[in-house]
């Protein structure tokens, strides 16, 4: 029962683990932050250069400006007509 017991704490753990990983926070200090689902999109999306530069991923330049990142996301949300596209369903300012 005991190796049961750490087994399971394990297994949970570390799944949390790989959950958390995949969520970023892009800071947006005037609006709030905004919490960012990458899995969620990769499998919407299914193409990395919808927001990449190329398919080996990496930074993506245009969200170090505000209106580039908004053009980015609420743009795509507003083309694909899925997802949020007011300030509040993205940006939460800290409590």
């Amino acid at each position: 029962m005991k190796k049961y017991i750490i087994t399971l704490t394990l297994t949970l753990f570390c799944s949390s683990t790989l959950f958390a990983a995949d969520t970023k926070i892009l800071p947006a200090p005037n609006a709030g932050d905004v919490t960012f689902t990458h899995k969620k999109h990769q499998d919407r999306l299914k193409v990395c250069t919808a927001c990449h530069k190329d398919a080996k991923g990496g930074k993506i330049e245009k969200l170090s400006q505000k209106n580039e990142a908004h053009n980015l996301c609420k743009g795509c949300h507003e083309t694909k007509k899925s997802g949020p596209t007011r300030c509040a369903e993205c940006h939460k300012k800290n409590r």
